[in-house]
Parts: structure tokens; C-alpha cells; sequence
């Protein structure tokens, strides 16, 4: 079971470089937020993973305001961005 752990930890660090790459390079700004969004949910399976690893629920916590932050900070970019169009 450790080892699936670790293979699905390398897994999702490797993904989270993809997903930068659409941050970077995306050729619009709908592009970059979809890519931050991949981003944050991709730490916030981390934390879930490390949490059932290291079995530690105060990871689950953090991952749980870290969720709740990356939430609003989408809606206040949407927000923000909406403004500019309108």
C-alpha cells in the first residue's frame, strides 16, 4: 500500500508540472485560471495522500482550508476578469 502511495504522489507531482505548462503558456486567460485550478486541485490530492501515508488527519485539515481558499481565490479571478470584458 506504501508503494501505490508513492507511485500516486510522483504521479500527481509529475501532473502538476503539466499543468503549469498550460499556465504558462496559455494563450488566454480562461487557459491560465483552468490551469491554476488543475494546480490547486492537484496539491489538494497531495495533502490527501500524505494524510493517508503519514496517518495524520491535522493533513486533512490544511487541505481542507487549502480547498476553501482556492475556491474564492477562482471566484474573485472570474470575478475580476468578468469585470474587464463587461
Amino acid at each position: 500500500m506504501d508503494q501505490l502511495l508513492q507511485y500516486a504522489l510522483w504521479f500527481f507531482l509529475g501532473s502538476i508540472l503539466v499543468s503549469m505548462v498550460r499556465v504558462l503558456v496559455g494563450p488566454t486567460t480562461a487557459d491560465r485560471m483552468i490551469g491554476l485550478n488543475m494546480v490547486s486541485a492537484q496539491i489538494l490530492a497531495i495533502l490527501v495522500l500524505l494524510a493517508v501515508r503519514e496517518e495524520r488527519s491535522s493533513f486533512l485539515d490544511v487541505a481542507l482550508v487549502y480547498d476553501i481558499f482556492g475556491f474564492i481565490g477562482i471566484l474573485a479571478m472570474v470575478r475580476y476578469f468578468g469585470r474587464k470584458r463587461g
